[in-house]
């Protein structure tokens, strides 16, 4: 079996390469990890052990035959389970798509599958990509590595665990409000959530338009620097995409990390007032202490609409979210077996396959949603949201014109929670994203980074700082972590 230590993507390549080890070695290593962590961590919904396989097989006969090898080279890659591989369920945790599998392969998989990525299952996560703690599942908890009585956090806390746990070496997921990096930083490693239009949703079940974005959940940031290379671009699926390499180049980042250490770092005020929690405290200060050594300026900004993001967002999503559910009826993926050749009207189906399909939580948004979007609220809800949001991407437009080039700021208020302990009371669960809102809100790219390396077994829970970039300038935050990763 092939030592699974200090791997990176560059080391998988080269290993291949030299023949040090074979694409279906690895494989099978992360697949006997996967065996025995799994019931423990609870981190995947399902593996296609075959097909995974079939998959390394292809890279070794590349790299017999003497051939260049393809950029991602037998990555072994988790997928959260809302994203669509061709004949792979896609359920997104939801009991209304239990039975589904994903009619082709979105426009990401079809990068990440050309530049040589293994895909080794599909991620646990809160049904329909709704909460903070992937205790929403519909079909388990997944639990955190550092500590098994606590959350990975949410909604892609199946991708966190895998790689935290070391049953994958990256993962991809998805962050509507934060649910890349909050889980990053609760299981300490880097997650990175693009701006909006930098990576094709064609293919994501979509939760909410105009705020879900792709990202990569990895080891290091050399490696999520690797994947957002093959995701990013431009995508005749997705008509919101922008030509990222257009807009700047991404060549080079990790060439010359020092010309990184010139950017100048913003201290969102507001941030930082209602930051109790005297580990995630001491874990900023860390961070900026470091940065500072490095050569970092650093500024107080202010960011005053701050206060209004997790009202705006909840209602903004909850609407989004209601329209894109309406076409879960359970008639046109897979639940009619439940009737039992019952005839009833189209209402009774209705009522049978979408009450019993959907969670608790799903069904709380999409009545909430449907509220804000009704005759008489409509003005009064979602108008005014959508104007407040407007607010808020101006006070980013603001320090980021001529203040300052990066936003430092805590990703979550607390280190993970212990499950169960939020279930009960949505609005503390929801203020568990707090911090990781407002850029979706602004459609800011934004990275989370652990404090340091965190030893699992060590008695340490893990603490996340993010980064806060301008529009399509991902080479700034993934230049800047990886001059702090490597210092």
């Amino acid at each position: 079996m092939v030592s699974l230590e200090d791997l990176s993507i560059k080391k998988v390549r080269e290993g291949i390469a030299a023949k040090e080890f074979s694409a279906k070695e690895l494989t099978e290593s992360f697949l006997g990890e996967i065996e025995k962590k799994n019931k423990d961590l609870n981190a995947f919904l399902s593996l296609n052990k075959e097909e995974v396989l079939k998959q390394a097989v292809a890279v070794d006969e590349i790299a017999a035959a003497g051939q260049k090898l393809p950029p991602l080279a037998g990555l072994p890659l988790a997928v959260k389970d809302n994203i669509l591989i061709e004949n792979w369920p896609a359920t997104a945790a939801s009991k209304i798509l239990e039975n589904y599998r994903g009619a082709y392969d979105a426009t990401i998989i079809k990068r990440l599958r050309a530049a040589g990525s293994v895909f080794l299952g599909k991620t646990n996560l809160d049904e329909f990509a709704m909460g903070s703690s992937t205790e929403n599942s519909g079909f388990q908890t997944t639990r955190n590595p550092y500590d098994l009585e606590r959350v990975p956090g949410g909604s892609s806390g199946g991708s966190a665990a895998a790689v935290a746990g070391g049953l994958a070496l990256a993962a991809l997921g998805s962050d509507t409000g934060g649910s890349i990096r909050q889980p990053a930083g609760f299981c300490g490693i880097v997650g990175l959530k693009p701006t909006y239009g930098a990576v094709s949703r064609f293919g994501l079940i979509a939760l909410a338009s105009s705020l879900d974005q792709i990202g990569p959940m990895t080891r290091s940031v050399a490696d999520a620097y690797e994947i957002f290379k093959i995701l990013a671009g431009r995508d005749s699926f997705d008509a919101t995409i922008i030509d990222v390499e257009k807009e700047y180049s991404l060549a080079g980042i990790l060439d010359r990390p020092e010309r990184f250490k010139n950017l100048r770092i913003g201290l969102p005020k507001e941030y930082f007032e209602g930051l109790s929690d005297p580990a995630v405290k001491a874990g900023i200060e860390t961070a900026i202490e470091k940065l500072k050594k490095i050569g970092c300026s650093f500024q107080e900004i202010s960011l005053p609409h701050t206060s209004y993001a997790l009202s705006v967002y909840y209602i903004i999503m909850p609407a989004e979210a209601s329209a894109n559910l309406a076409r879960f009826d359970g008639i046109r993926y897979g639940r009619l077996d439940d009737l039992n050749g019952k005839k009833l009207n189209l209402k009774d189906i209705y009522l049978k396959q979408r009450g019993e399909g959907f969670g608790r939580e799903v069904k709380r948004r999409i009545l909430l949603g449907t509220f804000v979007l009704s005759h008489g609220y409509y003005d009064a809800y979602y108008l005014k949201a959508q104007k407040v949001r407007r607010l808020i991407k101006e006070d980013f437009d603001k320090v980021f014109d001529g203040k300052v080039d990066v936003i430092l700021a805590p990703v979550t208020p607390t280190q993970a929670f212990k499950i169960g302990e939020k279930s009960a009371d949505p609005l503390a669960m929801y203020l568990s994203d707090i911090f990781t809102i407002p850029a979706n809100l602004a459609s800011l790219p934004a990275l989370s980074l652990p404090i340091k390396k965190y030893v699992i077994g060590g008695g340490e829970l893990p603490v996340g700082f993010q980064l806060i970039g301008r529009p399509f300038h991902e080479a700034d935050l993934l230049g800047l972590g990886n001059l702090y990763e490597i210092s």
